[in-house]
């Protein structure tokens, strides 16, 4: 079993570094073969470029996304360091991003790493596919996140609202959209203004979770069965809205 941990923090010695190595020991303990991109270690450039792609199909007028897709269909279309993470992606069967969430959102390091990496015609589109048709279909993926204020701000009443909705641009938006089966995320609010029983408690409950990964119910989104195309990708009559963020089986 191979894990992938997408890293985006610029301190190896910051509560996010650590949940990244107990990650590491955990999945390693448990017989995954897990590979991680340290983005900032790395020096990722977020940034897309035209030199991205080895042969660019149209020289006069950039648009990312057909360029992708021009170069998933050639041996060697795209930059070495996006092959190299298409290869780690391709290679997993499960994806972590680690991550401080800053502006309700990922760091730019990473949003750059998605925006380049999950290329269309290799990872969603066309003949790929998307959501529950996605050529991820059957991969699990996961956030874990670290945030500066308590938990009690990203509930029902907190200033910061629901951490579901928070996340749904990310959890359906990104990981569900290429196909993954999303398992609900891993939270360790606060770490900063913690002390150092209550740090180790989130790192241990964050092992306790990995061990349990296999027996963790994934988040349900509605498959493209339910959708009517023609209407505009609305639900099909009769068909009832899920509760962003629900958990399930199905």
């Amino acid at each position: 079993m191979h894990a992938l941990i997408v890293y985006a923090h610029p301190e190896p010695r910051s509560f996010n570094g650590a949940m990244k190595d107990r990650a590491v020991a955990t999945l390693e303990s448990m017989g995954w073969v897990v590979e991680v991109s340290d983005l900032h270690a790395m020096s990722f450039d977020p940034l897309p470029r035209r030199t991205d792609f080895a042969d660019p199909e149209n020289a006069d007028f950039f648009k990312y996304q057909a360029e992708q897709a021009h170069a998933a269909t050639l041996e060697n279309g795209f930059a070495p360091d996006i092959r190299a993470e298409l290869d780690k992606l391709l290679r997993a069967e499960l994806l972590i991003l680690q991550f401080p969430l800053w502006w309700f959102s990922v760091p730019a390091i990473l949003k750059g790493w998605v925006d380049r990496v999950f290329a269309m015609g290799v990872i969603y589109g066309g003949d790929v596919g998307f959501y529950s048709r996605g050529r991820l279909r059957g991969r699990r993926a996961m956030l874990a996140f670290t945030t500066g204020g308590p938990p009690e701000m990203y509930g029902t009443t907190g200033l910061n609202g629901r951490v579901d909705v928070v996340l749904w641009p990310l959890q359906n938006g990104v990981l569900n959209f290429v196909g993954y089966d999303v398992l609900p995320h891993f939270h360790a609010p606060g770490p900063a203004r913690a002390d150092d029983a209550t740090r180790a408690a989130m790192l241990d409950a964050w092992g306790h979770r990995l061990r349990e990964i296999d027996r963790t119910p994934k988040l349900e989104f509605h498959p493209l069965d339910d959708f009517d195309a023609e209407a505009g990708w609305t639900l099909k009559p009769g068909i009832k809205g899920r509760t962003v963020g629900q958990t399930g089986t199905g």
